[in-house]
């Protein structure tokens, strides 16, 4: 094989180790943030916010996997395109529009406990 079909050959592997990590990452990022819900459904706050914090430690991997990508672009070493590349992105994007809506589930579950408890002890 060629030094250049070698060259090749890393890359493509080190593309796709990058896009899986992007899927990977950011799929367990949202069933953390989705946890999260269920768990402030049930009242359980502690477990609610240590899941937002699961979750946003999955994006944070997911981010620096994104992040080597976007460096070799910057520094011209091209990737292409591809239809999985594209999907992992989505992925990712996805996660992180669900970790932002579960938190803002989450602090509404905890406004309306802690309204319950106020109108409670008022009556």
């Amino acid at each position: 094989m060629s030094e250049k079909a070698k060259t090749n050959t890393n890359e493509n592997e080190d593309n796709l180790e990058t896009v899986m990590a992007l899927i990977v990452n950011g799929g367990n990022a949202k069933s953390s943030a989705f946890e999260a819900i269920s768990a402030a459904k049930e009242g359980n706050f502690q477990k609610a916010d240590s899941k937002l914090k699961e979750a946003d430690d999955f994006l944070a991997k997911a981010h620096n996997s994104q992040s080597g990508m976007l460096t070799n672009e910057a520094q011209g070493k091209h990737v292409p395109v591809t239809l999985l590349m594209v999907h992992s992105q989505d992925h990712l994007m996805n996660a992180i529009t669900f970790r932002d809506l579960a938190g803002e589930i989450v602090a509404l579950y905890k406004r309306l406990a802690d309204s319950n408890v106020t109108e409670y002890k008022n009556h």
